[in-house]
């Protein structure tokens, strides 16, 4: 039996949010962090009351193995862990969360027949918040799919997406985030260029945000139709939605989301 249940190489962004949504449900004890910087990932852990340890300790002891490295970095990493992975005799999952990188690929890369799920999550993980889209392949079992979507469901909201799809979702919730944030500071300045005080745009803008978020999820109505709502005839709110379609508002939006899609694509070459 595994001596930690979840354990986590490199300890950036991504994979902090995760290790930080992971202790809701998984004792911190059962938990490993490694990074390229022994120190970063000891002050998490230490933050966390998580356990430190090397790449080959989070290779060798755990249940399921987190590769939160970048793409361009996971050949390295597998290279590496790889000789690890052969001589271990117990079951194991292989987590990836590499842009673009394929199950298969993945498979490839490490040298031999794992059970691999692939997630793509986002920042918003770290508060509870966040999107985790995710797929396996058929080396995984039923059993510890189900026991990997316990353990990271203080993340927020985990949905399984076939594989061909992946890159497009995480266009969405995983970049989504920064489109977001553009768009609330966005909000804030124009706030502030009004006359407001830049802290409390900051909070009136980002809390609109959570709350049409939410509203939208609860109610199911579509966000046309809450727009429509807020929208009174020759009113302010229409005004404005004027003032945003005549720069591209939208167009710009999905733009967006089709030009970070082809990147991921582009990055699992």
């Amino acid at each position: 039996m595994s001596q930690y249940t979840l354990s986590f190489i490199g300890t950036g962004a991504m994979g902090s949010a995760l290790a930080k949504a992971a202790v809701k449900n998984t004792p911190p004890e059962k938990i490993l962090l490694s990074n390229r910087t022994p120190e970063k990932a000891e002050r998490l852990a230490s933050a966390l009351g998580c356990a430190a340890g090397s790449v080959t300790d989070a290779a060798e002891k755990a249940e399921y193995i987190f590769l939160g490295v970048k793409p361009q970095m996971m050949r390295e990493l597998l290279s590496e862990i790889g000789p690890v992975l052969a001589k271990r005799s117990g079951r194991f999952v292989l987590v990836t969360m590499a842009a673009g990188l394929t199950i298969e690929r993945i498979g490839e890369l490490s040298g031999g027949m794992y059970p691999v799920i692939r997630i793509m999550p986002n920042t918003p993980c770290a508060a509870g918040a966040g999107m985790i889209l995710y797929d396996a392949n058929s080396l995984v079992t039923p059993e510890e799919l189900d026991r990997f979507v316990a353990a990271m469901s203080g993340a927020g909201t985990l949905d399984r997406l076939e594989e061909r799809l992946i890159d497009a979702g995480s266009a969405v919730a995983g970049c989504g985030p920064a489109f977001a944030c553009l768009f609330i500071e966005a909000l804030a300045d124009g706030g502030v260029a009004c006359g407001l005080p830049r802290q409390k745009a900051l909070l009136y803008a980002a809390k609109m945000a959570e709350g049409t978020a939410r509203l939208m999820q609860e109610s199911g109505l579509h966000p046309g139709a809450m727009k429509d709502a807020v929208c009174s005839p020759g009113g302010s709110t229409i005004a404005g939605v004027r003032a945003l379609e005549e720069h591209g508002f939208r167009a710009a939006a999905m733009d967006a989301v089709i030009a970070a899609a082809e990147r991921t694509a582009e990055l699992g070459k």
